[in-house]
């Protein structure tokens, strides 16, 4: 198979009656929310698409997204670049009672007017999602990783003091 431009919006009925398979790439031009969340670059999402019914008779779109981006690490703040990879599985549905029908395994997806599904932008949506909360190297790539960060100071131990619950004790043994 070769490697080819994902298209922008698909007939998930169509696809998945027809079996179809996506292997290909969605330039990072055209995901422009995804790139403003970053520090730098992001490159092209590499995206595997699988098409089809399974065995209840439910329209699934199956596959996995992978592309890298550069952050801002929020301990050193030094950029740095990661690989985000989400694997996504989703369902269309039309109605509220569709969309509680569907089992735990499908997240339900909304068609448009014409009963298409915008397939970049949900990609994208899911590379948002898995995006760090809080960017920051590993401990060990970290140039502050290895310094541990104190707040106040801590006071050295002091004489125990009488538990002033103790005269309860003696009353209750009585």
């Amino acid at each position: 198979m070769q490697t080819v431009k994902i298209p922008v919006s698909i007939d998930p009925i169509r696809a998945a009656a027809n079996r179809l398979n996506y292997q290909g790439i969605i330039p990072s031009k055209v995901l422009k929310r995804l790139r403003e969340l970053t520090a730098g670059d992001c490159s092209d999402v590499t995206v595997s698409l699988e098409c089809g019914v399974d065995l209840q008779g439910i329209v699934y779109l199956k596959g996995t997204a992978v592309t890298e981006l550069t952050l801002l690490c929020q301990r050193c703040m030094t950029l740095y670049t990661t690989e985000v990879t989400v694997d996504f599985c989703f369902s269309p549905c039309r109605t509220e009672a569709e969309i509680d029908e569907l089992p735990d395994a499908y997240d339900p997806i909304e068609c448009d007017e014409i009963g298409e599904v915008r397939l970049q932008q949900l990609v994208e949506d899911e590379l948002i999602l898995a995006m760090p909360l809080i960017p920051a190297h590993q401990n060990d790539d970290c140039n502050l990783g290895s310094q541990d960060v104190v707040v106040g100071e801590i006071e050295a131990a002091q004489e125990e003091r009488p538990n002033p619950f103790a005269v309860l004790e003696k009353l209750k043994s009585k």
